[in-house]
Protein backbone atom coordinates (compact mmCIF):
# COMPACT_ATOMS: atom_id res chain seq x y z
CA UNK A 1 0.00 0.00 0.00
CA UNK A 2 1.15 3.73 -0.60
CA UNK A 3 2.53 5.39 2.14
CA UNK A 4 -0.19 8.02 3.26
CA UNK A 5 1.87 11.57 3.44
CA UNK A 6 1.21 15.11 2.69
CA UNK A 7 3.13 18.56 3.15
CA UNK A 8 1.74 18.98 6.86
CA UNK A 9 2.60 14.89 7.52
CA UNK A 10 5.87 14.24 5.68
CA UNK A 11 7.20 10.47 6.13
CA UNK A 12 10.78 10.64 7.43
CA UNK A 13 13.74 9.28 5.58
CA UNK A 14 14.63 6.80 7.34
CA UNK A 15 11.07 5.13 6.80
CA UNK A 16 10.87 5.37 3.29
CA UNK A 17 14.67 4.03 3.08
CA UNK A 18 13.73 0.92 5.60
CA UNK A 19 10.44 0.22 3.43
CA UNK A 20 13.11 0.53 -0.04
CA UNK A 21 15.40 -1.84 1.93
CA UNK A 22 12.54 -4.79 2.88
CA UNK A 23 11.23 -4.76 -0.97
CA UNK A 24 14.35 -5.23 -1.97
CA UNK A 25 15.30 -7.83 0.21
CA UNK A 26 12.58 -9.94 -0.84
CA UNK A 27 14.09 -10.68 -3.99
CA UNK A 28 16.53 -13.19 -2.80
CA UNK A 29 19.68 -14.40 -4.66
CA UNK A 30 19.58 -13.73 -8.17
CA UNK A 31 22.23 -14.87 -11.12
CA UNK A 32 23.51 -11.61 -12.52
CA UNK A 33 25.79 -11.06 -15.98
CA UNK A 34 28.16 -8.52 -16.84
CA UNK A 35 31.83 -7.43 -17.37
CA UNK A 36 34.29 -6.56 -14.68
CA UNK A 37 34.97 -2.59 -14.98
CA UNK A 38 36.35 -1.91 -11.81
CA UNK A 39 38.16 -4.14 -8.99
CA UNK A 40 39.15 -2.65 -5.44
CA UNK A 41 40.77 -4.69 -2.79
CA UNK A 42 43.00 -2.91 -0.07
CA UNK A 43 45.40 -5.37 1.09
CA UNK A 44 44.57 -7.13 4.39
CA UNK A 45 41.02 -6.24 4.03
CA UNK A 46 38.61 -9.47 3.69
CA UNK A 47 36.31 -7.85 1.53
CA UNK A 48 36.27 -7.10 -2.27
CA UNK A 49 34.25 -4.38 -4.41
CA UNK A 50 33.58 -5.16 -8.13
CA UNK A 51 31.77 -3.07 -10.67
CA UNK A 52 29.33 -5.29 -13.03
CA UNK A 53 28.42 -3.55 -15.89
CA UNK A 54 25.89 -4.62 -18.52
CA UNK A 55 27.73 -4.68 -21.37
CA UNK A 56 24.93 -3.20 -23.62
CA UNK A 57 23.86 -0.50 -21.66
CA UNK A 58 25.26 2.51 -19.34
CA UNK A 59 24.26 0.42 -15.87
CA UNK A 60 26.33 -0.95 -13.37
CA UNK A 61 26.53 -2.17 -10.15
CA UNK A 62 28.67 -2.74 -6.98
CA UNK A 63 29.59 -6.01 -5.67
CA UNK A 64 30.55 -7.08 -2.61
CA UNK A 65 32.20 -10.51 -2.32
CA UNK A 66 34.97 -11.91 -0.23
CA UNK A 67 38.37 -12.00 -0.97
CA UNK A 68 38.51 -15.73 -0.68
CA UNK A 69 35.79 -16.16 -3.06
CA UNK A 70 37.58 -14.23 -5.99
CA UNK A 71 41.05 -15.92 -4.74
CA UNK A 72 39.36 -19.43 -5.87
CA UNK A 73 37.84 -18.15 -9.09
CA UNK A 74 40.37 -19.98 -12.29
CA UNK A 75 41.45 -18.15 -14.55
CA UNK A 76 42.11 -14.32 -12.11
CA UNK A 77 38.98 -12.33 -12.30
CA UNK A 78 40.66 -8.69 -13.80
CA UNK A 79 38.84 -5.56 -15.59
CA UNK A 80 36.98 -6.72 -18.65
CA UNK A 81 36.47 -10.35 -17.26
CA UNK A 82 32.91 -11.19 -18.56
CA UNK A 83 31.68 -13.25 -15.41
CA UNK A 84 28.06 -14.56 -13.73
CA UNK A 85 27.49 -13.56 -10.12
CA UNK A 86 25.33 -14.84 -7.75
CA UNK A 87 24.51 -12.21 -5.60
CA UNK A 88 21.38 -11.27 -3.47
CA UNK A 89 20.24 -7.67 -3.54
CA UNK A 90 20.97 -5.37 -0.45
CA UNK A 91 20.11 -1.80 0.03
CA UNK A 92 22.06 0.09 2.80
CA UNK A 93 19.65 2.21 4.17
CA UNK A 94 22.30 5.14 5.78
CA UNK A 95 23.41 5.59 2.94
CA UNK A 96 20.22 4.92 0.14
CA UNK A 97 22.83 2.71 -1.93
CA UNK A 98 22.21 -0.59 -3.36
CA UNK A 99 24.71 -3.54 -4.52
CA UNK A 100 24.90 -7.17 -4.88
CA UNK A 101 26.54 -9.74 -1.66
CA UNK A 102 28.11 -12.42 -4.14
CA UNK A 103 28.24 -15.63 -2.62
CA UNK A 104 29.82 -17.14 -5.97
CA UNK A 105 31.19 -16.29 -9.22
CA UNK A 106 32.05 -17.62 -12.69
CA UNK A 107 33.93 -16.71 -15.76
CA UNK A 108 31.55 -16.87 -18.95
CA UNK A 109 32.66 -19.92 -20.76
CA UNK A 110 34.04 -19.70 -24.75
CA UNK A 111 31.43 -22.34 -25.13
CA UNK A 112 28.35 -21.08 -23.60
CA UNK A 113 29.12 -17.27 -25.50
CA UNK A 114 29.07 -19.25 -28.62
CA UNK A 115 25.79 -20.91 -28.02
CA UNK A 116 24.37 -17.69 -26.70
CA UNK A 117 25.84 -15.78 -29.94
CA UNK A 118 24.53 -18.52 -32.10
CA UNK A 119 20.90 -18.11 -30.47
CA UNK A 120 21.23 -14.46 -31.04
CA UNK A 121 22.26 -15.46 -34.43
CA UNK A 122 18.82 -17.57 -35.37
CA UNK A 123 16.71 -14.91 -34.01
CA UNK A 124 18.09 -12.19 -35.66
CA UNK A 125 18.12 -14.04 -39.15
CA UNK A 126 14.68 -14.98 -38.16
CA UNK A 127 13.56 -11.80 -38.13
CA UNK A 128 15.38 -10.38 -41.66
CA UNK A 129 18.31 -8.63 -40.13
CA UNK A 130 21.01 -10.73 -42.51
CA UNK A 131 18.86 -10.29 -45.11
CA UNK A 132 20.87 -9.83 -48.78
CA UNK A 133 18.07 -7.75 -49.99
CA UNK A 134 17.89 -5.30 -47.31
CA UNK A 135 21.83 -4.64 -47.99
CA UNK A 136 22.65 -1.30 -49.63
CA UNK A 137 25.42 -0.86 -52.28
CA UNK A 138 28.07 1.11 -51.93
CA UNK A 139 29.15 4.31 -53.97
CA UNK A 140 31.65 4.30 -56.44
CA UNK A 141 32.90 7.20 -55.18
CA UNK A 142 32.00 8.43 -51.78
CA UNK A 143 32.57 12.33 -51.04
CA UNK A 144 33.11 11.39 -47.41
CA UNK A 145 33.55 8.37 -45.49
CA UNK A 146 32.63 8.02 -41.67
CA UNK A 147 35.38 5.50 -39.41
CA UNK A 148 34.29 3.98 -36.22
CA UNK A 149 37.45 2.55 -34.44
CA UNK A 150 39.89 2.54 -31.67
CA UNK A 151 41.87 5.63 -31.10
CA UNK A 152 45.27 5.55 -32.47
CA UNK A 153 44.91 1.75 -33.35
CA UNK A 154 46.52 0.02 -36.25
CA UNK A 155 42.59 -0.31 -37.55
CA UNK A 156 42.70 3.21 -37.97
CA UNK A 157 46.38 3.49 -39.66
CA UNK A 158 45.32 0.75 -41.95
CA UNK A 159 42.08 2.24 -43.57
CA UNK A 160 43.58 5.61 -43.45
CA UNK A 161 46.65 5.26 -45.36
CA UNK A 162 45.43 2.60 -47.67
CA UNK A 163 42.58 4.63 -48.50
CA UNK A 164 44.84 8.04 -48.89
CA UNK A 165 47.40 6.02 -51.03
CA UNK A 166 44.95 4.76 -53.18
CA UNK A 167 42.89 7.81 -53.55
CA UNK A 168 44.39 11.06 -51.66
CA UNK A 169 41.37 13.37 -52.20
CA UNK A 170 38.92 11.28 -50.21
CA UNK A 171 37.93 12.52 -46.59
CA UNK A 172 36.93 10.92 -43.57
CA UNK A 173 35.53 11.60 -40.72
CA UNK A 174 36.99 9.84 -38.06
CA UNK A 175 35.32 8.35 -34.59
CA UNK A 176 37.64 7.41 -31.57
CA UNK A 177 35.57 4.83 -29.24
CA UNK A 178 36.27 2.05 -26.78
CA UNK A 179 36.42 -1.23 -29.33
CA UNK A 180 36.57 -3.61 -26.33
CA UNK A 181 35.15 -3.62 -22.75
CA UNK A 182 31.73 -2.87 -21.09
CA UNK A 183 31.94 0.83 -22.84
CA UNK A 184 32.43 -0.46 -26.48
CA UNK A 185 28.86 -1.07 -27.07
CA UNK A 186 27.62 1.93 -26.28
CA UNK A 187 29.78 4.29 -27.50
CA UNK A 188 30.18 2.47 -31.00
CA UNK A 189 26.27 2.94 -31.00
CA UNK A 190 26.17 6.43 -30.19
CA UNK A 191 29.26 6.84 -33.18
CA UNK A 192 27.13 5.15 -35.23
CA UNK A 193 24.09 7.35 -35.21
CA UNK A 194 26.63 10.74 -35.26
CA UNK A 195 28.04 9.50 -38.56
CA UNK A 196 24.71 8.36 -39.91
CA UNK A 197 23.03 11.70 -39.41
CA UNK A 198 26.02 13.59 -40.41
CA UNK A 199 25.77 15.55 -43.61
CA UNK A 200 28.03 14.35 -46.96
CA UNK A 201 28.81 10.85 -45.50
CA UNK A 202 28.43 7.99 -48.06
CA UNK A 203 29.75 5.05 -46.38
CA UNK A 204 30.68 4.03 -42.88
CA UNK A 205 33.41 1.72 -41.48
CA UNK A 206 33.70 0.02 -38.34
CA UNK A 207 36.98 -1.33 -37.70
CA UNK A 208 38.89 -3.19 -35.04
CA UNK A 209 42.16 -5.36 -35.50
CA UNK A 210 42.06 -8.79 -34.00
CA UNK A 211 41.84 -10.34 -30.62
CA UNK A 212 39.94 -12.76 -28.57
CA UNK A 213 36.38 -14.17 -28.22
CA UNK A 214 35.58 -12.16 -25.86
CA UNK A 215 37.48 -9.18 -26.99
CA UNK A 216 35.42 -8.86 -29.99
CA UNK A 217 32.20 -9.81 -28.29
CA UNK A 218 30.99 -5.93 -28.29
CA UNK A 219 30.51 -6.50 -32.21
CA UNK A 220 28.16 -8.72 -31.47
CA UNK A 221 26.21 -7.22 -29.22
CA UNK A 222 22.06 -7.28 -30.21
CA UNK A 223 22.19 -3.19 -29.88
CA UNK A 224 24.56 -3.00 -32.22
CA UNK A 225 23.18 -5.22 -34.52
CA UNK A 226 19.84 -3.60 -34.26
CA UNK A 227 21.75 -0.10 -34.34
CA UNK A 228 23.69 -1.35 -37.02
CA UNK A 229 20.42 -2.46 -39.16
CA UNK A 230 18.34 1.20 -38.65
CA UNK A 231 21.22 2.82 -40.33
CA UNK A 232 20.22 4.91 -43.64
CA UNK A 233 23.78 4.74 -44.80
CA UNK A 234 26.04 1.53 -46.03
CA UNK A 235 27.98 0.21 -43.54
CA UNK A 236 31.13 -1.88 -43.85
CA UNK A 237 32.26 -4.21 -41.30
CA UNK A 238 36.06 -4.55 -40.70
CA UNK A 239 36.27 -6.49 -37.75
CA UNK A 240 39.49 -8.72 -36.95
CA UNK A 241 40.40 -11.25 -39.25
CA UNK A 242 39.79 -13.41 -42.23
CA UNK A 243 38.64 -16.02 -39.61
CA UNK A 244 36.71 -13.73 -37.20
CA UNK A 245 32.86 -13.59 -37.79
CA UNK A 246 31.08 -11.45 -35.05
CA UNK A 247 27.80 -11.19 -36.31
CA UNK A 248 28.17 -7.56 -37.14
CA UNK A 249 29.79 -9.46 -40.55
CA UNK A 250 26.07 -10.89 -41.10
CA UNK A 251 24.28 -7.46 -40.83
CA UNK A 252 26.36 -5.08 -42.27
CA UNK A 253 26.14 -4.21 -46.07
CA UNK A 254 29.61 -5.18 -46.87
CA UNK A 255 31.82 -7.09 -44.80
CA UNK A 256 36.04 -6.97 -45.23
CA UNK A 257 38.25 -9.43 -44.03
CA UNK A 258 40.31 -6.86 -42.35
CA UNK A 259 40.74 -2.97 -42.21
CA UNK A 260 42.97 -2.77 -45.18
CA UNK A 261 40.68 -4.66 -46.89
CA UNK A 262 37.88 -2.11 -46.07
CA UNK A 263 39.84 0.55 -47.44
CA UNK A 264 40.28 -1.20 -50.58
CA UNK A 265 36.58 -1.68 -50.87
CA UNK A 266 35.34 1.49 -50.39
CA UNK A 267 37.60 3.89 -52.08
CA UNK A 268 38.75 3.17 -55.37
CA UNK A 269 42.60 3.06 -56.59
CA UNK A 270 43.25 6.20 -59.07
CA UNK A 271 46.19 4.05 -60.90
CA UNK A 272 43.67 1.02 -61.52
CA UNK A 273 40.95 3.55 -62.42
CA UNK A 274 43.30 5.58 -64.80
CA UNK A 275 44.46 1.97 -66.24
CA UNK A 276 40.49 1.11 -66.70
CA UNK A 277 39.84 4.15 -68.40
CA UNK A 278 42.58 4.38 -70.36
CA UNK A 279 42.24 0.54 -71.78
CA UNK A 280 38.48 1.70 -71.95
CA UNK A 281 39.42 3.99 -74.31
CA UNK A 282 41.96 2.13 -76.29
CA UNK A 283 39.06 -0.47 -76.66
CA UNK A 284 36.72 2.61 -77.80
CA UNK A 285 39.33 3.63 -80.50
CA UNK A 286 39.77 -0.12 -81.77
CA UNK A 287 36.51 -0.39 -81.98
CA UNK A 288 35.92 2.75 -83.88
CA UNK A 289 38.98 1.67 -86.27
CA UNK A 290 37.74 -1.52 -86.81
CA UNK A 291 34.38 -0.30 -87.60
CA UNK A 292 35.93 2.62 -90.11
CA UNK A 293 37.96 -0.21 -92.03
CA UNK A 294 35.04 -2.11 -92.27
CA UNK A 295 33.21 0.98 -94.02
CA UNK A 296 35.98 1.42 -95.93
CA UNK A 297 36.16 -2.55 -97.16
CA UNK A 298 32.05 -1.90 -97.48
CA UNK A 299 32.91 1.35 -99.46
CA UNK A 300 35.66 -0.20 -101.70
CA UNK A 301 33.48 -3.11 -102.74
CA UNK A 302 30.49 -1.05 -103.61
CA UNK A 303 32.89 1.47 -105.30
CA UNK A 304 34.19 -1.83 -107.47
CA UNK A 305 30.76 -2.48 -108.96
CA UNK A 306 29.93 -1.99 -112.14
CA UNK A 307 27.56 0.67 -112.08
CA UNK A 308 29.92 2.92 -109.72
CA UNK A 309 33.02 1.97 -111.20
CA UNK A 310 32.22 2.34 -114.89
CA UNK A 311 29.00 4.48 -114.42
CA UNK A 312 29.06 5.76 -118.46
CA UNK A 313 28.72 1.83 -119.11
CA UNK A 314 25.59 2.34 -118.11
CA UNK A 315 24.46 4.98 -120.07
CA UNK A 316 26.29 3.97 -122.99
CA UNK A 317 24.04 0.74 -122.80
CA UNK A 318 21.49 2.73 -122.95
CA UNK A 319 22.18 4.46 -125.29
CA UNK A 320 23.08 1.38 -127.44
CA UNK A 321 19.61 0.30 -126.36
CA UNK A 322 17.92 3.68 -127.25
CA UNK A 323 19.48 3.10 -130.95
CA UNK A 324 18.43 -0.09 -131.26
CA UNK A 325 14.71 0.61 -130.17
CA UNK A 326 15.17 3.80 -132.49
CA UNK A 327 16.45 1.49 -135.66
CA UNK A 328 13.89 -0.87 -135.22
CA UNK A 329 10.68 2.41 -135.20
CA UNK A 330 12.38 3.91 -138.16
CA UNK A 331 12.53 0.14 -140.37
CA UNK A 332 9.01 -0.93 -138.70
CA UNK A 333 7.41 2.53 -139.50
CA UNK A 334 9.70 2.31 -143.12
CA UNK A 335 7.54 -1.14 -143.55
CA UNK A 336 4.09 0.29 -142.70
CA UNK A 337 4.81 3.02 -144.84
CA UNK A 338 6.05 1.20 -148.14
CA UNK A 339 3.31 -1.53 -147.45
CA UNK A 340 0.61 1.66 -147.42
CA UNK A 341 2.44 2.95 -150.16
CA UNK A 342 1.73 -0.32 -151.77
CA UNK A 343 -1.69 -0.38 -150.88
CA UNK A 344 -2.07 3.03 -151.75
CA UNK A 345 -0.90 2.05 -155.04
CA UNK A 346 -3.06 -0.57 -156.03
CA UNK A 347 -6.68 0.89 -154.62
CA UNK A 348 -5.36 3.82 -157.16
CA UNK A 349 -5.00 1.40 -160.07
CA UNK A 350 -7.86 -0.46 -159.27
CA UNK A 351 -9.81 3.35 -158.84
CA UNK A 352 -8.31 4.33 -162.21
CA UNK A 353 -9.23 1.21 -163.64
CA UNK A 354 -13.05 1.54 -162.42
CA UNK A 355 -12.88 5.49 -163.34
CA UNK A 356 -15.07 7.00 -165.75
CA UNK A 357 -11.67 8.60 -167.22
CA UNK A 358 -10.46 5.02 -167.83
CA UNK A 359 -13.68 4.28 -169.93
CA UNK A 360 -13.35 7.86 -172.03
CA UNK A 361 -9.89 6.88 -172.82
CA UNK A 362 -11.34 4.37 -174.97
CA UNK A 363 -12.87 6.54 -177.53
CA UNK A 364 -16.11 7.10 -174.85
CA UNK A 365 -17.91 10.27 -174.41
CA UNK A 366 -20.36 11.60 -171.90
CA UNK A 367 -22.87 13.70 -173.17
CA UNK A 368 -24.10 16.56 -170.61
CA UNK A 369 -27.78 18.79 -171.42
CA UNK A 370 -27.69 22.44 -170.61
CA UNK A 371 -28.03 22.00 -166.98
CA UNK A 372 -24.65 19.82 -166.81
CA UNK A 373 -26.91 16.70 -166.31
CA UNK A 374 -25.69 13.24 -168.25
CA UNK A 375 -27.75 12.36 -170.75
CA UNK A 376 -28.23 8.76 -170.12
CA UNK A 377 -31.63 8.09 -172.78
CA UNK A 378 -32.54 9.79 -175.68
CA UNK A 379 -35.88 10.70 -173.87
CA UNK A 380 -36.18 14.06 -173.59
CA UNK A 381 -33.55 15.46 -176.27
CA UNK A 382 -34.60 16.91 -178.92
CA UNK A 383 -33.55 18.15 -182.38
CA UNK A 384 -31.99 21.11 -181.99
CA UNK A 385 -30.28 20.75 -178.54
CA UNK A 386 -26.91 21.64 -177.41
CA UNK A 387 -25.54 19.23 -175.88
CA UNK A 388 -21.25 19.14 -174.45
CA UNK A 389 -19.64 15.64 -175.13
CA UNK A 390 -16.95 15.37 -172.33
CA UNK A 391 -14.13 13.20 -173.54
CA UNK A 392 -10.63 11.76 -172.10
CA UNK A 393 -8.75 15.10 -173.33
CA UNK A 394 -11.32 17.98 -173.08
CA UNK A 395 -15.30 18.33 -174.36
CA UNK A 396 -16.77 19.55 -177.19
CA UNK A 397 -19.84 21.43 -177.80
CA UNK A 398 -22.81 19.41 -180.60
CA UNK A 399 -25.97 20.32 -181.46
CA UNK A 400 -28.45 17.47 -182.19
CA UNK A 401 -29.32 17.04 -185.80
CA UNK A 402 -31.49 14.04 -184.56
CA UNK A 403 -32.97 11.61 -182.29
CA UNK A 404 -32.97 7.99 -183.06
CA UNK A 405 -33.85 5.40 -180.22
CA UNK A 406 -32.27 2.21 -180.58
CA UNK A 407 -34.92 -0.81 -180.80
CA UNK A 408 -35.02 -3.04 -178.36
CA UNK A 409 -35.59 -6.80 -178.85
Amino acid sequence: MPLESSPEQPVPVRTVSRLIGDWVHRLGAVWVEGQVTQLNHRSGSPVVFLTLRDPAADVSITVRCGADLVARVVPVVVAGSRVVVLGRPEFYVNRGTLSLSASEIRHVGVGELLARLERLKQVLAAEGLFAADRKQPLPFLPAGVGLVCGRGSAAEHDVLENAARRWPAVSFTVKNVPVQGPHAVPEVISALRALDGAPGIDVIVIARGGGSLEDLLPFSDEALIRAVAACRTPVVSAIGHEQDSPLLDLVADLRASTPTDAAKRVVPAVADELALVAALRDRGAAAILRWLAQQTSWLADVRARPGLAAPERAVTLREQDLESTRARLRAGLERRVERAEDDLRSTRDRVRSLSPLATLRRGYAVLLDEHGHAVRTVDGVEPGDRLRATIADGSVAVTVDAVTPTAHA
